[in-house]
């Protein structure tokens, strides 16, 4: 077992080294994920055709915010399985405010995540109201955004100017068929970096195939 700056793991199973965090509610499995026990640490082995964050690091995504005592802001947390993983390297000390708007999934989000994990505030809001998220104090170390949404980036600009810290660090998920069907994916990928360009300093982009058809991965930081 390899560790990576403490907050991911690399760990064997099935003959394979496969991406893992420790898990903060041993014994509780959010997505029906392995559960593998080492020197009697308990972890979730993080799947990446689940998880859009760790198919960006399995695709050698260079920059990892996501440490102990961070803050997350994390628009379109869905059913939670990322949420769940970053709950795992956040600890007790940071927290994740997770926003999810479709009353069904949040409703899955609230039972297989929020109950289980003190450090996991759920936020049943439009992504479009940033104003309205009640729960959030103070500014967030990331925002880490994947809702599919047609002006998603906006959105995204409109969350970080409200909640992210100067210096902090903008994760965006470009869903290119959410946003035009009938343009090329890359193209859209440089359109939507170009409206990042003015208040974000663009660090990476990260093409998510073969784990996510028609995806990509824009890390940024907010500029002072």
């Amino acid at each position: 077992m390899e560790e990576d700056n403490q907050v991911f793991f690399w760990i064997k199973s099935e003959g394979q080294e496969r991406l893992a965090t420790e898990n903060r509610v041993p014994g509780n499995q959010v997505y029906k994920e392995k559960l593998i026990i080492k020197k009697n640490i308990e972890y979730r082995l993080w799947d990446p055709f689940r998880s859009k964050l760790a198919a960006a690091i399995m695709n050698e995504l260079e920059c990892f915010p996501f440490e102990n005592k961070s803050q997350i802001l994390y628009l379109g947390a869905s059913t939670g399985t990322t949420v769940s993983h970053i709950s795992d390297i956040v600890g007790s000390n940071g927290i994740v405010f997770g926003v999810e708007h479709a009353s069904r999934v949040a409703r899955d989000f609230l039972d297989r995540v929020a109950s289980h994990r003190s450090n996991v505030i759920p936020i049943l809001q439009d992504a479009r109201k940033p104003k309205e998220y009640f729960s959030v104090f103070g500014k967030v170390d990331v925002v880490y955004v994947d809702i599919a949404q047609p002006d998603q980036t906006q959105i995204a600009i409109d969350n970080c100017e409200m909640y992210l810290k100067k210096g902090g660090y903008f994760f965006l998920v470009i869903k290119t068929r959410s946003i035009d069907v009938t343009k090329a994916p890359r193209k859209i990928v440089s359109e939507e970096i170009e409206k990042l360009k003015s208040r974000f300093e663009i660090l990476q982009t990260i093409d998510l195939h073969p784990y996510d058809k028609d995806h990509a991965m824009v890390v940024s930081k907010f500029k002072n």
